[in-house]
């Protein structure tokens, strides 16, 4: 496994991690009647559904 033969300094570091940000979760208003009115986008809805399809092993 290589490894660096000097450090490397402090602005070398935070030019590499400028591009690691913390981005929002996605939000998508819910379509199915009676459901929850939002959901987290490729997460399945508290009542099974995703995709407007229900998953198979979700019990009411």
């Amino acid at each position: 496994m290589p490894n660096p033969k000097r450090r490397h300094s402090h602005q070398r570091t935070a030019l590499r991690r400028t591009h690691y940000t913390a981005e929002m979760p996605e939000i998508q208003r819910n379509r199915q009647v009676g459901g929850e009115p939002y959901f987290l986008r490729h997460c399945a809805t508290p009542d099974g559904y995703f995709k407007g399809r229900r998953l198979p092993g979700f019990k009411d």
